[in-house]
């Protein structure tokens, strides 16, 4: 089988390379960055030089493949898909855009296509554990979703390394955050409500609002659900003075008779500073809370996930948590155990238990596990 997976940096190289594994996949990552291309080249993997955003370099790209794992910013995902879906190719994809991903529901129908969006831990690993709880409880209440990924040594004044795309990073604090509260949509800005949680073997870590819980808001009947993020305590802070400030503005200012994008800029002084240094080590957490009723009595399921990262392979936990999952989907698809034409968010794959057993052994392999804990 032929496997195209386009964008081959942190995440989407740890997706080719686990899916290389196995001899019967030809895989090949389509990059315009050459020193992206060049680590793998040491790998299974075959590499193509290509602008992803030209859509005829895309279509050569996936033209060959069987399967195609979207890997891209998330400013550039959402028409990537469509493009994809429009030639007919099965998806796997974790680029986090912002358009409805079920605006391409009819498309992916009518070309035969089946595409899994937001495949990763968050959006990702919650939804499927929301899908199957949705499945199993009678009635549920309360879906509440805490998740980082940080690094293990806290540097100021950021205390943070960018474990995927810097971009979609800052795209988390500044789009507006939906959440649903006693069966409403309610919207709050993003780096608000701030909560602090203490982790074993982590410490103290704060929480706020970001626009994560996606297509559970559309897909569940939950009165209350609502996704955070976490970083060490006083980044949010941090964040939100650049947000106030104009730091992360996208339209144009005049500077000197010069017409300047502020994001351009701060792009270019903040995301060297939030580089991952080589062999840097981080490492992902995750809480997910589902309240609901089962046969007249009331069930909390706590599923807790903290990874770390791989020194023997050299791959960020960000990486595994999210690529892996993406890999194992993949092979679902691959194998034919997961077909459902349309759009796929990962709650379609939890709702079908032995996909979603099948998907939780693929990450047990991998050392990526939950820790469930049931309280009546």
């Amino acid at each position: 089988m032929n496997i195209t997976v386009l964008g081959g940096g942190m995440v989407g190289a740890a997706i080719a390379r686990d899916l290389a594994a196995e001899t019967h996949f030809h895989v090949l990552v389509a990059d315009r960055d050459p020193g992206i291309l060049a680590r793998l080249e040491q790998s299974r993997v075959k590499t193509l030089l290509a602008d992803l955003s030209d859509e005829g370099q895309l279509l050569s790209a996936i033209a060959p493949a069987d399967l195609v794992i979207g890997a891209v910013p998330g400013f550039m995902g959402y028409e990537t898909l469509r493009r994809v879906i429009d030639a007919g190719k099965n998806i796997v994809d974790i680029s986090f855009f912002p358009e409805d991903p079920f605006s391409l529901d009819a498309l992916a129908r009518e070309r035969g296509v089946t595409a899994v969006m937001d495949c990763g831990l968050a959006p990702g690993l919650g939804n499927v554990l929301m899908g199957r709880m949705n499945a199993y409880f009678d009635d549920v209440e309360t879906f509440l979703c805490y998740v980082g990924g940080l690094p293990v040594i806290r540097r100021k004044p950021w205390e943070y390394a960018a474990v995927f795309s810097p971009i979609d990073v800052i795209e988390e604090y500044t789009r507006p955050a939906r959440y649903i509260e006693h069966g409403v949509e309610v919207i709050r800005p993003a780096l608000s409500d701030i909560e602090h949680i203490d982790f074993e073997d982590v410490g103290t870590l704060e929480a706020f609002n970001t626009d994560g819980l996606r297509t559970l808001a559309k897909t569940m009947q939950a009165p209350n659900m609502k996704e955070k993020t976490m970083r060490y305590p006083g980044h949010a802070a941090l964040m939100a003075v650049l947000r106030d400030t104009g730091f992360f503005r996208k339209d144009t200012i005049d500077v000197n008779g010069s017409a300047v994008i502020p994001l351009d800029v701060t792009a270019r002084l903040l995301f060297p500073a939030w580089e991952m240094q080589e062999g840097e080590e981080d490492f992902s957490v995750m809480r997910v809370i589902i309240t609901g009723r089962k046969n007249g009595t009331q069930e909390t399921h706590t599923f807790d996930l903290l990874d770390r990262y791989d020194r023997e392979q050299g791959v960020t936990s960000m990486a595994r948590t999210t690529g892996y999952t993406c890999s194992v989907a993949a092979r679902l698809l691959a194998d034919g155990r997961y077909r459902r034409p349309g759009i796929s968010p990962p709650e379609h794959l939890g709702a079908d238990e032995a996909v979603y057993n099948a998907l939780l052994e693929g990450l047990a392999r991998r050392n990526i596990t939950f820790a469930h804990r049931l309280e009546s």
